[in-house]
């Protein structure tokens, strides 16, 4: 009987090198295809949100969720009645399919957050570049992985030298307000509710996790969606901006857009911590 002709180990071996080296080369191309389109669904999601907000405000004079437990429920697609602690659905609307990031949907266990009397207690876990925060208590657990911007959640948009204490008076009516495409709402984060302030620095690390700077704006500047995040506008427009752009916003109403962390006021590639240099100035 004739012998069949058979591969060689160095044939074999070249077989598989070719197949490596065509996975090397596609492998990063199918996850950068993979990263945009969660970044699509990313926009669609706080897209819906605009459209929530926009019927919140409706129904409430043109203002926003005030305190921290407003906002809790708020996300979780309710709403508190004056006087009376026990939830409704707010419209209909289930909240839960749009919360995550697709690219922030595990929760992270960093640290903790519980404001608010024993009566109006919030726990929350905090997430990072991409990990989701994760409301603990009230019952039941809800994680997300967008975050509002403090500075109209609490006491409307907060001017110098108002206390931040809640207050009724201290809510801005927004149908007034101009440059509404440049007022950030709604923001990929590490936290649901952020300050940013104007001086604060950015983070020294990519993947800084100190709680202390989180508080002060870092929950925002992520490399989420390669140097930039997804942002609902007051205008409820959504787009991608630049983590040096985030400087360039108009946070609230006495925020100055040329700040010491633009290039307009003056800051140079070399100021921005290492990790950031890379990315676009604005």
């Amino acid at each position: 009987m004739r012998k069949g002709k058979g591969f060689t180990l160095i044939e074999l071996l070249m077989v598989i090198s070719i197949v490596v080296l065509l996975m090397a080369i596609l492998l990063p191309a199918l996850q950068r295809a993979r990263n945009q389109a969660r970044a699509v669904v990313c926009q669609a999601n706080l897209k819906q949100w605009g459209t929530i907000l926009a019927l919140y405000t409706e129904d409430n004079q043109g203002r926003f969720p005030g305190a921290h437990l407003e906002v809790v429920w708020f996300m979780r697609g309710l709403s508190l009645i004056e006087g009376d602690p026990k939830p409704l659905v707010y419209q209909d609307i289930n909240t839960k399919g749009i919360a995550c990031c697709p690219m922030a949907v595990r929760p992270g266990r960093h640290g903790g957050w519980v404001p608010g009397t024993t009566a109006s207690r919030i726990e929350c876990t905090f997430g990072s570049t991409f990990e989701a925060w994760e409301f603990t208590y009230p019952l039941p657990p809800f994680r997300g992985s967008y975050g509002f911007n403090r500075r109209m959640t609490r006491g409307g948009l907060i001017r110098h030298g108002i206390p931040e204490q809640f207050t009724p008076r201290n809510y801005i009516e927004i149908f007034s307000l101009r440059g509404r495409a440049n007022i950030p709402t709604l923001l990929d984060s590490t936290r649901p509710i952020v300050p940013m302030l104007n001086r604060v620095r950015p983070p020294m690390s990519e993947f800084d996790k100190h709680t202390e700077y989180k508080a002060l704006g870092h929950s925002f500047c992520i490399n989420r969606h390669n140097g930039h995040i997804n942002v609902l506008f007051m205008d409820w427009s959504v787009r991608k901006v630049g983590l040096k752009e985030l400087w360039t916003l108009k946070w609230d109403l006495e925020w100055d857009t040329a700040g010491p962390w633009t290039k307009a006021g003056g800051v140079q590639p070399e100021d921005w911590p290492q990790w950031l240099r890379k990315f676009k100035d604005y």
